[in-house]
């Protein structure tokens, strides 16, 4: 569950992100008649872009997290039987969260009235659903960072979904370490089925 809230909180880097570029506000003078402002003057007026450092620190730190959880010991080599490539998922959430929460800060400005917390509680509604329904893998930034989803069967699992930085294809032996539920990482193991030579390369081989 711990790991599901904290690939949540990793999926919504991104909006972090343009959230702080959108709302950061730093005064800059350079004239000598300029007005000093102090330090808690300035942290009052970007509380918003405060809490975005703070939710994108936390991402990089739960992405480190992420990593170490995949590393280390997975199962004995298998063949990828069935594959079908999910990479259009991440699109989706980006299309259907990110964007509309974005687009929910340009529209409403977040520190008046009760915006603020109608945000809070949209992502926390949406947080909601994202850990029970077990769609964590479906992650933009993990797609910016390379990864794969890939929906497969193998020689010894069925209806899995596997999240792999290589790039899979039918036949390929991966090794997997299993993650949550039926939702894997996987690598391309080293040892890989070699087909044999068709008759016709035979002859040409002759």
């Amino acid at each position: 569950m711990l790991l599901k809230i904290q690939l949540y909180i990793l999926s919504l880097w991104l909006l972090f992100l343009l959230l702080f570029v959108n709302k950061v506000n730093i005064p800059m003078c350079f004239f000598s008649n300029c007005e000093e402002i102090t330090l808690k003057e300035v942290a009052l007026n970007n509380l918003i872009p405060i809490t975005c450092l703070i939710f994108i620190g936390s991402g990089f730190i739960f992405y480190y997290k992420f990593k170490y959880i995949i590393t280390g010991s997975k199962s004995h080599p298998e063949q990828i039987t069935h594959l079908e490539d999910h990479n259009w998922e991440h699109l989706t959430f980006l299309v259907t969260y990110i964007v509309p929460l974005l687009s929910f800060d340009l529209d409403f400005d977040l520190s008046k009235d009760r915006n603020g917390l109608m945000f809070i509680l949209i992502i926390l509604i949406i947080g909601i659903i994202y850990v029970k329904t077990n769609i964590f893998y479906n992650n933009p930034t993990l797609a910016l960072l390379g990864y794969h989803i890939y929906k497969v069967n193998t020689s010894k699992k069925s209806h899995v979904i596997l999240i792999s930085k290589d790039s899979l294809k039918l036949e390929d032996m991966i090794e997997s370490k299993h993650i949550s539920d039926n939702i894997y990482f996987a690598i391309k193991s080293e040892i890989q089925v070699r087909t044999s030579p068709s008759p016709n390369n035979l002859e040409k081989l002759a």
